[in-house]
């Protein structure tokens, strides 16, 4: 949970709209979240950056597990983000998404 809390602004900050998307997508498929907490997120939130902060905030009370997959999930759909926030290399995995 530590590495999402770490990496939390710059996610928000740099992250797109179609990746949000797909990876709320892909939680949901991998159950990390249901159909309700995606459309929550989704039409709650009318700015990118806070839906952005809402996904992490939502995954990290999930705990480890939910991070990790999450971290999994950015990694394939955008390895340039996950590049640049410089995460899953390792070390306590959903540490960073906490800021």
């Amino acid at each position: 949970m530590e590495e999402l809390a770490r990496v939390r602004s710059a996610f928000v900050w740099r992250v797109t709209t179609e990746i949000l998307t797909q990876l709320l997508e892909a939680l949901v498929c991998d159950t990390v979240l249901n159909e309700l907490e995606k459309e929550s997120i989704l039409e709650k939130n009318l700015a990118r950056a806070d839906k952005a902060r809402s996904l992490i905030d939502t995954v990290r009370k999930k705990g480890d597990k939910a991070c990790k997959i999450t971290i999994k999930h950015l990694q394939i759909k955008d390895p340039s983000l996950s590049s640049q926030l410089r995460i899953g290399r390792g070390g306590g995995m959903c540490e960073c998404l906490s800021v």
